[in-house]
């Protein structure tokens, strides 16, 4: 079995269910939540939202607000403003994130153009962003927007359905469009995934799209059910050379095994997801944990049986509890197969080995195998928009708009130009000179691989900043690791907002974390295989002491590392091995105290989200 085969991850409760022998949920609170409630009679995502848009109220009910996010879309405020709307005795001012769902990244040129010019007209600062499921976000959007933003959106054949809510959430996968079998086989997949698990509802269509309504009561939710899933979930795709998706941070992975350029099938991983609560040990990071593997016929009713196991067992009392990794885990990898098993009609087969899964960002020009080449952009933050320096919104328009590429968003919140000729290569690094964006190949590693969620202002579970103190942070590490000799090695950094985890911090080398303003955890040992969590390394630092704190660990990595081994490696032998050494002192010993600042503090955990 590969790394990660493992029942009792970092966090870990140690809970266990009855056994495959019983089917019953797991002990649960008296009720189910208020959001199940909400679902149960939201006649089937309907809500009120379609009388809603017709009013001149800012923003929806606290019913519409959890439906509206089925739809891809969620209320929120510009907390920068919060205190003078308040002063002035407005209160708070709605406004809108709209998420769009976009199967493995994929745009075409012309859709990947009307998407720029509908950010300028709804987003407050025209500005696109990457997440790190490969969709784009419009922030700022304002009520009276919202239904024409969509039906642009739907009239180049894209759609933001599923784009957040209990449900399948956007698939993602290798992004590069390029002729291996492999990333065409996994694209083909991704979609048709995206298809077979979105919901029956026509509900989207009615309100958005002004399409007929239809009697619900004719509606069947097969798949999901009446009250849809627990919480999100979210499938990943990878090839053994592709892990771009990062699949054992998925609730449902798919490492797909390719022979003689068909796709054969996958192995089958179950169980992962980031989020946490802080101080909430029930709650924590996991990674996903081998089921089996899967012939490619069966693929699609494996992650509809999965889902339907979740959908029956999941919590539905308490929605920080509510992730499919708390059924693996609790239940234990037997029992959670032994469910599998009675619901499908095909059998597991043991688990195909393959080469370690290696993560690619596909920055700068790559050859596509068929005479065309690819380009892969860095963008901060996953931020498509014009500043004082680097203009990415309008150097990205020009390239698409001159060569007319495909176009992919990666997870890495970078994009791909692709069906590039050799010759176009030079042209698109001579537009990125010419707006100020930095070619790949000239980035430190660290600031290659930073990612960092949205944080302040939109997001209303944001503790601290994360993307507007990203490249502050960025740049302390980079000057510790030139002081160390060290720039020139792979370094995964990701910095959160909170802990829910959305730039995925705990399979990282480090993991930024926010505690509270100003303050974060740090969370070290990860690494660039994606299949090891961190641990928690220090509690509620301030910013300013983020890299300073991780020196005397950063010294020892570059004095005494092996060949080709990153700090998460250096860090799981060194550290968390036999012989377990505390860094920061020097002493061997036991593990530090959770809170202590020790290398040995608790584990990154996981939560809500």
């Amino acid at each position: 079995m590969p790394d990660g085969d493992r029942e009792g991850n970092a966090g870990s409760a140690g809970l266990r269910s009855p056994g495959s022998s019983e089917r019953v949920p797991l002990a649960r609170k008296a009720k189910p939540t208020s959001v199940e409630r909400i679902k149960q009679a939201s006649d089937h995502l309907r809500g009120t939202l379609r009388e809603a848009l017709l009013d001149e109220a800012p923003g929806l009910s606290e019913d519409d607000r959890r439906i509206v996010k089925f739809h891809g879309i969620y209320q929120q405020e510009n907390r920068d403003e919060r205190a003078a709307h308040r002063a002035s005795g407005e209160g708070r001012k709605a406004e809108f994130m709209v998420r769009l769902k976009l199967p493995a990244g994929q745009l075409t040129a012309a859709q990947y153009l009307a998407m720029d010019a509908l950010a300028d007209e709804v987003v407050y600062d025209r500005s696109l962003r990457i997440t790190t499921r490969q969709n784009f976000q419009l922030h700022g959007v304002l009520k009276g927007e919202l239904k024409r933003t969509i039906q642009r959106v739907d009239e180049v054949l894209l759609s933001t359905l599923c784009g957040c809510g209990d449900v399948e959430r956007n698939v993602v996968a290798p992004p590069a469009p390029i002729a291996h079998d492999g990333h065409r086989l996994l694209h083909a997949l991704a979609f048709e995934l995206a298809e077979a698990m979105a919901p029956a509802t026509n509900a989207y269509r009615e309100i958005w799209l002004d399409g007929e309504r239809i009697d619900s009561t004719r509606e069947h939710e097969a798949l999901y059910g009446e009250g849809y899933l627990p919480r999100k979930f979210k499938t990943g795709l990878a090839l053994p050379e592709d892990d771009s998706a990062e699949v054992y941070d998925q609730d449902v992975g798919l490492i797909g095994i390719v022979e003689r350029g068909e796709l054969r099938g996958a192995n089958v991983l179950v169980g992962g997801g980031s989020g946490m609560t802080h101080r909430k040990r029930e709650t924590y990071a996991r990674l996903g944990t081998p089921l089996g593997f899967v012939e490619r016929a069966n693929l699609v009713e494996t992650v509809k049986t999965i889902a339907r196991i979740y959908r029956d067992f999941g919590d539905r009392t308490d929605r920080r509890h509510a992730r499919l990794k708390y059924v693996v885990e609790e239940w234990g990898i037997d029992a959670f197969r032994a469910e599998f098993q009675q619901r499908v009609a095909f059998p597991l087969e043991p688990w195909v080995e393959t080469a370690p899964l290696v993560r690619r960002d596909w920055l700068g020009a790559n050859p596509q195998g068929d005479g065309r080449w690819l380009y892969g952009i860095w963008i901060e933050s996953g931020r498509i928009v014009d500043g004082p320096q680097r203009r990415w919104k309008t150097a990205l328009r020009e390239i698409v708009a001159a060569m007319q590429p495909t176009v992919a968003l990666t997870p890495q919140q970078n994009l791909i130009v692709a069906g590039l000729a050799v010759e176009q290569i030079p042209e698109v690094e001579a537009i990125l000179d010419r707006h100020g964006l930095p070619r790949p190949d000239r980035l430190d590693p660290v600031r290659r691989s930073m990612l960092a969620c949205p944080a302040l202002p939109t997001c209303g579970l944001a503790l601290t900043e994360a993307e507007r103190v990203a490249d502050a942070i960025t740049a302390d590490f980079e000057a510790l690791l030139r002081r160390l000799a060290l720039d020139d090695v792979p370094f995964s950094l990701r910095i959160t907002g909170c802990p829910n985890g959305c730039a995925r911090p705990y399979d990282a080398d480090v993991g930024i974390v926010g505690r509270k303003p100003g303050h974060y955890d740090v969370y070290v040992g990860g690494g660039l295989g994606g299949n090891r969590l961190g641990e928690l390394h220090a509690e509620s630092l301030p910013q300013s002491r983020l890299a300073a704190h991780l020196e005397p660990l950063l010294r020892g990595f570059s004095e005494s590392r092996r060949p080709e081994e990153g700090l998460g490696d250096y860090y799981d032998r060194v550290v968390r091995g036999p012989g377990r050494r505390d860094i920061l002192s020097g002493a061997k010993g036991d593990a530090a105290e959770p809170g202590t600042g020790g290398v040995g503090a608790t584990p990154g955990a996981g939560g809500r989200a």
